[in-house]
This record gives structure tokens, sequence and C-alpha cells, in this order.
């Protein structure tokens, strides 16, 4: 007994101490499992910087980019988180939902910085850790309603964007080396955009880089937005802008990004475009429910999209012949060179930083021409004296000297009486029995009558000029030869008095309208 005793009293001796532990293992099992739970559910962070544009312009881009996400369920329905970006650097933030917006892919952080004054370098670098740099995408914004000042925006972008790389640490640079080797071998192959792998293909197969592909990569991808592209109706009728001019645009936007390895999208407000696809696709977000492989669009001029890696310097001298494609690719290099004086503009248009001389911004400024600047030099032309254009007269002050005139013509109507010869020597400019002083006022009378001309009737049907026939009338009395004196001399009396009577019938139409011929006395009735 003894023994069993011992053994029993051993054995719950050794028992004892063993219970909190497998409590222990227990507790710690449950840990692991909540967080293998909460780490599943935690949503992937993603960075956008979104350079550019206005207040306005940033605040369409991001309702382009969340339209088709803010369509949820009534049970999934809440506010809109805020937009902060009048000041400085602002930020808002968008939940990207899956195809049945049930479940969240991912939470986009977005940054925006209106202003490339390198004033504001230090607001960025923080947002760029070897964490972060994988999952963030630089977006610079430009608008079509003035497409002039592009290349000086963009290249206003790049060099802040390059001074603000090379400021970071080593860690951060070789994380950004890594993004970029892996960024040139997306959609090549059989990889995807979003860096996924396609299933059909055998094996790793990269693609050699072509000319000018990727020689000025900024460690991070890039995405350019030209928005409000419905504008380029507006520049064929306001500016005669020719498909010339629309095609050199796209031509130098593609070749100019080929280097930085970017991708381009136009895009127009409420109207659906890819652009939600290109961000998704270059941030690795893509949904299990529903694949939207991205396509290329090259061909309608409002609604173009090239996806990075996609484009070749053979594709842009497709677009249009004489295009020189080495000489914009090398301009460019000049041009994003970081000046060793660049001032401070606060305008995000560089316009006292000069263009260097053989530059891709000065041969596209030759091309695209800014219209305040062709305004300045022909104000500065006329006042030179060498006027373009003639300025036409105010209306109004034209009536008023019409006005003028017409109470002269009605000056000398009244002074005239209803003479007949008085009223065609108003109305005739040549004559030469005018008074002194009747010039004047018959000749702007010959004038209106120039512009009016012959005062004419009808009839019974005839058309009848009203000055002709006076005129005849006249001739007739003036040279009728006198017949011999007779008994019956009474038909000259009554043929003079019949020319009389026509010459007043003609002057009283002349005088009230055509509206008074038919209580006018016919010819013969006295």
């Amino acid at each position: 007994m003894a023994n069993r005793a011992s053994t029993y009293t051993q054995v719950s001796a050794t028992s004892d101490p063993d219970r909190p532990k497998s409590a222990d293992a227990k507790k710690d099992l449950w840990l692991t499992l909540l967080d293998g739970v909460s780490s599943g559910k935690r949503l992937p962070e993603k960075n956008v910087l979104v350079l550019g544009g206005t207040t306005d312009s940033q605040r369409e881009f991001l309702e382009a980019l969340s339209s088709e996400d803010t369509r949820k369920s009534d049970r999934q329905s809440s506010k809109q988180p805020p937009t902060a970006n009048n000041f400085a650097l602002g930020y808002t933030y968008h939940d990207v939902l899956d195809a049945d917006h049930e479940d969240i892919l991912a939470r986009l952080s977005l940054y925006l910085l209106a202003d490339p004054s390198p004033s504001f370098t230090p607001l960025l670098q923080p947002l760029l850790t070897p964490e972060t740099i994988p999952n963030t995408l630089i977006v610079i914004l430009l608008d079509w309603s003035q497409p002039w000042f592009w290349l000086r925006q963009m290249r206003d972008w790049i060099q802040l964007l390059r001074t603000l790389l090379v400021s970071l640490d080593v860690d951060c640079k070789d994380k950004m080396e890594e993004v970029m080797n892996s960024w040139r071998d997306r959609g090549r192959g059989g990889n995807n955009l979003d860096g996924t792998t396609s299933g059909n293909t055998d094996g790793d197969v990269s693609l050699p880089l072509g000319p000018g592909e990727w020689e000025e990569g900024l460690g991070l991808p890039l995405c350019v937005v030209c928005q409000n592209s419905d504008q380029i109706e507006s520049l064929e009728k306001e500016r005669a802008w020719k498909e010339e001019e629309f095609d050199f645009i796209l031509q130098f936007l593609r070749t100019i990004l080929l280097k930085h390895g970017a991708s381009l999208i136009y895009t127009i407000p409420s109207v659906a475009s890819p652009l939600q696809s290109l961000i998704h696709s270059s941030l690795g977000i893509h949904s299990l429910l529903k694949r939207q492989p991205l396509k290329h669009n090259v061909i309608d001029r409002d609604k173009v999209a090239v996806p990075p890696n996609w484009d070749s310097w053979g594709k842009i001298r497709v677009l249009r012949d004489g295009f020189d494609v080495e000489a914009i690719n090398k301009g460019w290099s000049l041009d994003i060179e970081e000046s060793p004086s660049r001032p401070s503009t606060g305008t995000g248009r560089g316009d006292e930083v000069p263009k260097r001389k053989g530059g891709a911004v000065e041969a596209y400024e030759e091309q695209i021409r800014d219209p305040s600047l062709d305004a300045l030099q022909a104000a500065t032309a006329e006042s030179n004296g060498m006027k373009l254009e003639i300025s036409s007269q105010d209306t109004q002050t034209f009536l008023g000297t019409q006005v003028e005139v017409l109470d002269k013509i009605r000056q000398g109507n009244d002074a005239s009486g209803m003479d007949s010869s008085r009223l065609i020597t108003g109305r005739n400019v040549s004559s030469p029995s005018m008074e002194a002083g009747d010039e004047v006022g018959g000749s702007e009378e010959g004038r209106v009558s120039e512009h009016i001309g012959p005062v004419q009737f009808n009839m019974g049907g005839i058309q009848v000029d009203a000055d002709d026939m006076l005129q005849r009338l006249k001739d007739r009395q003036t040279y009728q030869t006198p017949e011999p004196t007779s008994p019956g001399t009474t038909s000259g009396d009554g043929k003079s008095s019949q020319n009389e009577a026509l010459a007043s019938f003609f002057a009283g139409l002349m005088k009230r309208g055509g509206n008074s011929a038919a209580s006018s006395p016919k010819p013969g009735s006295s």
C-alpha cells in the first residue's frame, strides 16, 4: 500500500505542474489562430501620389477612379471619405471593392500635390519607405484645356521626382531598383500587368528591351492621365487644329513616357474608361471574380490608352510619318537634367526656367503654340503700326450717323416742296443744275438712291419706273415743237395739260407710295 500511495502521490505531484502548461499551450494556439484570421482580413495598403492638376481636376480624377465602386447595396452604403486638397499635400482614401461589391480588395491612400515646387519635397519623403515603395504608384494629371503647357509641367514633375528619389536612403534605393527590375517584365511574355503569370507560356520568357525603353527609370511606376479629352472638338473649332496637331501631341507623349516605362490614358468626365483597370493593375490589385484585360487604344483620339511596356518606337512612327523619335528622345534627356539654379515658380508651369536649345520642350512649343503668346505678339505688332485686323464700327454708332444723313435728306425734300423737277434733281447726283447750298444734301441723297434703286410701281400688271417716266415727260415738254396757230389750237393746250397731269400723278405716287395709286386721277380723266 505504501508503494501504491507513493506512486499515486508521485503521479499527482508530477501532474499538477503540467496543468498550467497545457492551458498556456491552448492559449497560444488560440492567439495563433486569431492572429491568422486578423492578418487574413487585414486590407492591403496601396499608395497613389497624384501630382498636378487643380483642386477640381483632382476631385474629377477621384470620382472617375471610384465611379463603379460607389454602386454599393443599401446595407453597405456609407458616406464618401472627405478629400482635403486645398493646402499643400492633400489626402483621401478609397476602398477597392470586388466585382460583387461584397469584399474589399484593398485600400488606396491617395496623396494629392498640385505644385511642383521643390519646397514640398520634404512632405513626400516620409511616404516612401522600403515597405511602401512596392505598393506605390505615381499619377501625373494633365488637362486638355491647356495642352501647350504639358511638356513644361511634365518636365517640372520629373525633375521633382528625380530630386526626391535621389535623396532617399540606401535601403529605399535598393528596393526601388528591385521594383523597376520587376516592372520591366510586366506585360511582356507570360507576365500580366498586375504581376500575375498567364498560364499559356512555358517557363520564364523575358523579351529584350527595345530602343528608348526604360532609359530613365524613376524607381516607381508612373501613369499620365490627360483629362477632359472632350476639349479636342473645341480646339478644332476655336483654334482650327487638325489631325496633325493631335497626332503630334500623342507621339510626343508616347516617346517621352517610353523612356520612363510609364502608361498613358485620355479620360472624359462621366464617360466610362479603362482608368480603373489601369490603376488597379499597376498596383497589383486583381479580382478573382471578374478579370478585365487592359486593351490598348491609339485609334480613337479622345479615348487613348497605352499600357506600360506595350509601346515602341516602331508603333510611334506608324501613327504619322515625319516624326523624329530619336531627336525627341535625346532632347527630353537634356530637359529633365536638374538645373543648378532652378527657382521655385509656384505656378506649376516652369515659366522662369529657360528652354534648353535642342530640347524636347522647345520643339514641342514651336509646334503647339500658346494662344496668349500669339495674342501678345499681335498686340505688339499693332502698336508698331503693323495692324493685322480691322476693327468694325459699333452698330449703334453706325446707325446714329445714318440718322443724321436721313435728317438732311428729309430737310432737303421739305425745302423743295412738290416740284417734280427739284425732286429729280435731288435724286440725280450728277445734275449740273444743283445749287451750291444743296450739294451736301444732294450727294448724300444720291448715295441713298444708289442703294435703294429706282422707284417702281405695278399698274395693271405693268412695272412702271417713276423716275424714268417723269424724265420722259419733262423731255417731251421741253423738246416738243409748237404747231401753227389754227382754229383747232385747243388740241395743243390739251396735250400740255395732259402732260402736267401725268407729271403731278407720278410725283404724287413717289411721295405717297404705291398705296395711293388707286385713288390717283386717271390719265385723261380731267
